[in-house]
C-alpha cells in the first residue's frame, strides 16, 4: 500500500487531517468530537473520522446553508 495515499482514496481520516480539511484547530476538531458534532469512529486508541460520514456532515451543513 502506498503511504502517499490521497484524501480522496483514504476510507478514514485522522483528527489533524480532519482539521486541516475543516480549516480549524486541531484542538477544536478534538473539541467536536468530544461533543458529537464531528462523527468519528475509535479502532483501539485511536480516534478516526469516516470519510463517508465527514461528507454528509459538509453537505448537511451547505444544504443547511441553502435553506437559510
Amino acid at each position: 500500500m502506498d503511504t502517499m495515499t490521497k484524501k480522496e482514496d483514504q476510507a478514514v481520516y485522522s483528527v489533524p487531517q480532519v482539521a486541516r480539511i475543516l480549516g480549524i484547530a486541531r484542538n477544536s476538531a478534538y473539541e467536536g468530537i468530544h461533543r458529537g458534532e464531528i462523527p468519528h469512529i475509535r479502532v483501539g486508541g485511536r480516534i478516526l473520522v469516516p470519510k463517508e460520514a465527514l461528507d454528509n456532515l459538509l453537505r448537511s451543513v451547505r444544504q443547511g446553508d441553502a435553506a437559510a
